[in-house]
């Protein structure tokens, strides 16, 4: 494995606590998710540890189901973010998707990418156009965004990876999690990666966090791509099964 870490000179976020911790000391059973308690996503999460790369993709797709249906952030959604975060380092994340030479890490940083714009500036704000309050310090939404700068320590570890979908998919989740104001500091650096994905991504949906990410930030942007201008809404919170069928 071969990944960066964070220059010496740049301000250091908040670690994550050992994805071991979160697991067993978050009371799952008293945190809301869509379908009633979490009393089951310990299980899922522990899933995602197995070496059989199949199992590894049922339980990310299953997670994403358990705490984040319809795009939703419930109270079980942030120990899970912050579990999935911890394990990018461990090596059953290195394991290859199956029929692709891609590892589950890039899969992985896919879910926090699309988890995270799930309570990102654009789509909270939406939201608190029709629910005032939606933002107070204290809900659920609020809580899961003062993680970001935690998670984004996780995530900016992989910009450099040696594997080209594990190194989008961490920029594409940097770029969104750089919206916290703590994160700004990073910003520019941060630019570089996304005019590489502009150069180089034929995802659209990862174009467009790029694009959005450069305007918001003051920076000059290419000429609009229309077809490219649609909502992210693909990515980890689909089924992910595809992965399980050969590319015929």
């Amino acid at each position: 494995m071969n990944h960066s870490r964070s220059h010496a000179d740049e301000p250091r976020e908040p670690g994550l606590p050992p994805y071991q911790v979160v697991l067993s000391e978050t009371d799952w059973g008293s945190l809301e998710t869509p379908f009633g308690n979490g009393e089951d996503v310990p299980q899922v999460l522990a899933r995602l540890l197995t070496p059989d790369p199949r199992v590894q993709v049922n339980a990310l797709s299953e997670l994403g189901e358990m705490v984040g249906h319809q795009n939703t952030i419930y109270e079980a959604t942030a120990p899970a973010a912050m579990y999935v975060a911890g394990i990018l380092t461990h090596p059953a994340a290195s394991t290859p998707r199956p029929y692709r030479n891609v590892p589950m890490r890039a899969e992985l940083l896919n879910w926090l990418a699309s988890t995270a714009y799930d309570a990102s500036d654009e789509i909270v704000g939406r939201t608190e156009q029709y629910f005032p309050g939606f933002l107070a310090p204290g809900t659920i939404v609020a809580s899961f965004r003062d993680l970001r700068p935690m998670l984004y320590q996780a995530v900016s570890s992989f910009l450099r990876d040696s594997h080209e979908d594990v190194r989008e998919a961490a920029a594409v989740a940097a770029l969104i999690l750089a919206e916290h104001p703590a994160l700004a500091v990073h910003r520019d650096h941060l630019a570089v990666h996304a005019r590489v994905i502009l150069d180089t991504s034929g995802n659209g949906p990862n174009r467009c966090v790029a694009r959005k990410a450069l305007k918001a930030w003051g920076h000059e942007v290419p000429a609009s791509e229309p077809f490219m201008e649609e909502p992210w809404d693909r990515g980890p919170h689909s089924d992910g099964r595809g992965d399980l069928e050969p590319p015929f």
